[in-house]
């Protein structure tokens, strides 16, 4: 072995990989962006407060209202109190972004007083374990206090408050497979047509291809729509397998409407509209697959796909909101698993109208002629 060669080609190794921007991101930049993301959701989930939806039906009792007091000194949880219909409790903490909720029965009080036993109704969302471990911790803590400060006659007493299991939000029968479904055909919706309209929008005008299109009688509103159109069929294919093999390998729960198709079309129309405007502005393949790195990873970890976006810190919750695969999940959620067409046919329409707007300045900017 000559030391020299090896030192000689060790350079071109180096000089290479140093001009590559896309092995500098996932090798410098891409381990930073993880330990931030998680770092950021996870030291903020064991000590900040969990919002805690509480349905008070004993109409403010003393007692009840000393329990909620006590509640919300641990810490542990944010009492809000919330004016739900009770034969849709579970269904609306889901709709209105809620990981724990809990139903205070009427006649609360005098059961207390009386020693009878009585039971706290606590929904916990299985996407988010931490927050439900948090609030279980913080009612089941709360409500054995007040059992040692039941008056038992001088002798002991069976707990009079008494915390059941914990019933899922949306329904009993859901997991955490079920609401993994919609993030992972969110997932598909975004990453499919964005590393792939990026590569193809700056390695197709590197080659010339382009020129060469720009020849033919195919505009390029044309081009974009034929490309639309594919990863359109692409994502009703992914979405079934999805679907079948939740239902099929882990007994998913899941509902399948017409709901969903608007999804999985503006889905894939403003990720390809996107993909393709990330890479016109791009001057070489290396740059276009960073630009597109950049923009996809932030929304694959903070539109709700893995994790429930109501586990995340204040800050990221408001950066979540504002990322269009927010509303795509957000509302594949609701007709899936919550059946609220209201805030479907909204989250639609945002991701509807972004798509229109991409669309527009991705045709606008795209460039049949623009080669190096």
């Amino acid at each position: 072995m000559n030391p020299r060669r090896i030192f000689a080609d060790l350079k071109v190794v180096v000089r290479s990989y140093l001009r590559n921007p896309v092995a500098l991101f996932f090798s410098l930049i891409f381990p930073i962006i993880l330990i931030a993301l998680f770092g950021t959701i996870f030291s903020a989930g064991g000590s900040g407060a969990v919002p805690l939806a509480v349905e008070n039906l004993d109409h403010n009792s003393p007692t009840s209202v000393a329990f909620l007091a006590a509640l919300n000194n641990t810490s542990l949880v944010k009492v809000t109190l919330v004016n739900y219909p009770v034969a849709s409790f579970s269904s609306q903490l889901g709709d209105n972004g809620y990981s724990v909720g809990l139903l205070i029965p009427a006649g609360f009080q005098a059961n207390y007083t009386n020693r009878t036993p009585v039971d706290l109704t606590l929904f916990t969302n299985p996407e988010n374990g931490a927050a439900a471990g948090q609030a279980e911790g913080a009612v089941s803590g709360i409500a054995n206090g007040f059992n040692l400060r039941a008056v038992c006659g001088g002798g002991s007493c069976a707990p009079v408050i008494q915390v059941p299991p914990s019933k899922n939000i949306g329904s009993q029968v859901y997991t955490y497979i079920d609401y993994l479904i919609p993030g992972l055909i969110g997932f598909s919706i975004l990453t499919s047509p964005m590393f792939s309209m990026v590569d193809i929008a700056s390695s197709y005008r590197k080659e010339g291809i382009f020129r060469e299109l720009s020849l033919t009688p195919l505009t390029k509103s044309e081009w974009l729509l034929s490309r639309i159109s594919w990863y359109v069929v692409l994502t009703f294919i992914t979405a079934a397998i999805m679907i079948g093999a939740g239902v099929g390998l882990f007994g998913a729960h899941v509902e399948i409407t017409l709901g969903l198709v608007p999804y999985l079309i503006v889905g894939p129309f403003l990720f390809v509209a996107l993909g393709m405007l990330a890479g016109t502005v791009a001057r070489t393949p290396e740059s276009a697959a960073l630009i597109g790195n950049i923009i996809t990873f932030p929304m694959m970890f903070l539109s709700g796909t893995f994790f429930a976006v109501s586990m995340f810190p204040s800050g990221l919750q408001v950066v979540a909101h504002v990322l269009p695969l927010y509303y795509v999940i957000d509302g594949m959620d609701q007709v899936m698993l919550f059946s609220n067409t209201t805030r479907a046919l909204f989250d639609v329409g945002v991701v509807a109208i972004l798509a229109v707007i991409v669309f527009a300045l991705a045709v606008r900017f795209f460039q049949w002629r623009d080669v190096e």
